[in-house]
């Protein structure tokens, strides 16, 4: 070939595209690492674990293999528009198992949801006693609408405190 041929040979060879990673592989055995390949299960798929334990050394699993799934469980899309499904939960949720301030809630989110509503663990704010209390949507300060970020809140709860203390807080309900 002649010289004006390569040339124009090494000008056509074209780079990989950006998005290419390219990977260099080495045979030397002062680059090898005792660490063999990790494998990760993600689904359930009558998997014996135990057969697959004994094959290989490092494996990562994806869901709890003595978790027997349970009837009652549904599924929960979490938005219309997501591609985003809640299959399965495990434990419990503070603010939506155990009694909360209304202003907590998981079942009705205060900012999402009118602030009259609320769920079977919730309770006042300011009165401490379980929702609805005497002045949820009574008067111009409804107890429905306190949280615990607005000092004028924690304020009307420390006097309802003290007035409990003192026995009055019988005259207001």
């Amino acid at each position: 070939m002649s010289a004006k041929k390569q040339r124009a040979a090494r000008k056509t060879v074209t780079k990989p595209p950006a998005w290419q990673e390219i990977i260099t592989l080495s045979d030397s055995d002062s680059e090898r690492t005792p660490a063999r390949t990790v494998f990760c299960l993600n689904v359930k798929n009558d998997i014996d674990v135990r057969k697959f334990d004994a094959m290989e050394d490092c494996f990562i699993l994806d869901f709890d293999p003595y978790d027997q799934p349970a009837a009652d469980r549904k599924v929960e899309i979490v938005g219309p528009e997501t591609e985003i499904a809640l299959i399965s939960e495990k434990g419990q949720v503070a603010c939506r198992d155990y009694p909360h301030a209304r202003h907590l809630c998981a079942k009705f989110p205060f900012e999402r949801t009118p602030h009259q509503k609320y769920c079977s663990l919730c309770y006042c704010y300011v009165c401490d006693t379980a929702a609805p209390c005497a002045l949820w949507e009574v008067g111009t300060s409804q107890h429905c609408h306190a949280m615990g970020q607005v000092a004028a809140w924690q304020v009307e709860r420390d006097r309802m405190r003290t007035r409990r203390c003192l026995g009055l807080a019988s005259k207001i309900r």
